[in-house]
């Protein structure tokens, strides 16, 4: 799964870089990250299942799609202004839920954010938002992320092992894609530019081994060969997708 996942906020930012954020491949591209995400969100509740609170976790389930469709209710009526207020505390109480259940703050972050409607927001605010939070928290994210990894630990084999894991990701995607793309009838070219736009790895890959090391599933070793394959892959996508896109535009 970490070598499948595309990180949505990476993604936003190469979008951007490249215009294609507001095109009609780059919400495609922004569409099939969110299934990767979904997926690996999923995958994540399966591994931290915890059979002792089993009953917490139905207990979440079922209170949680109460609360998602009380709350997506409740949005229409508030000042637009206000929403803002009421997302970050419906965020938050998400998360906390989830970690009282025995999951994990993130997967009920995620999900919150998930079950809200992307209309609910202004666009131009949405946008200031994000940028403003990718330039202040992301960094301190990344670099307390490289505090933690033990370059020492495993040696030689990590970076076998990150070249394998490597190896699998960005080939993995590339042939998955297109196989889409043959089945779909995408036109010529267009699997290639999706294939390494969606090889962005880095946060979200981080946040789900960062998890798996903490509950003793993976070792640090692990932890930091997921790292290194998460760095290479994402720099891998500039390189690759920029120029077939400027030989081969998308329609605007």
């Amino acid at each position: 799964m970490s070598c499948a996942v595309a990180a949505l906020p990476i993604l936003v930012v190469l979008l951007e870089k490249l215009a294609l954020l507001r095109l009609p491949l780059g919400q495609r591209v922004l569409r099939y990250a969110s299934l990767d995400d979904i997926a690996i969100w999923g995958v994540l509740a399966v591994i931290l299942l915890n059979w002792k609170r089993i009953g917490r976790h139905g207990f979440f389930l079922v209170l949680f799609a109460a609360m998602a469709d009380a709350i997506r209710k409740l949005m229409v009526p508030i000042p637009a202004s206000d929403r803002w207020y009421a997302g970050l505390i419906w965020m938050a109480s998400a998360a906390l839920f989830a970690d009282w259940a025995g999951l994990h703050f993130m997967v009920g972050a995620f999900l919150a954010g998930a079950t809200l409607d992307r209309d609910t927001f202004d666009e131009a605010q949405m946008d200031l938002f994000r940028n403003h939070i990718l330039l202040a928290v992301m960094p301190v994210y990344f670099l307390s992320t490289g505090l933690r990894t033990e370059w020492g630990a495993g040696g030689a084999a990590v970076f076998g092992a990150a070249g394998l894991l490597r190896a699998a990701s960005v080939g993995g995607k590339l042939a998955g894609v297109a196989a889409a793309g043959h089945l779909l009838k995408w036109k010529r070219g267009e699997a290639w530019q999706i294939g390494w736009l969606l090889q962005t790895k880095a946060l979200i890959m981080i946040i789900f081994a960062s998890i798996l090391p903490d509950r003793g599933i993976i070792s640090n070793a692990a932890f930091t060969a997921s790292l290194l394959m998460a760095a290479a892959s994402t720099m891998l996508t500039m390189p690759m997708a920029a120029p077939s896109l400027k030989k081969d535009p998308p329609p605007a």
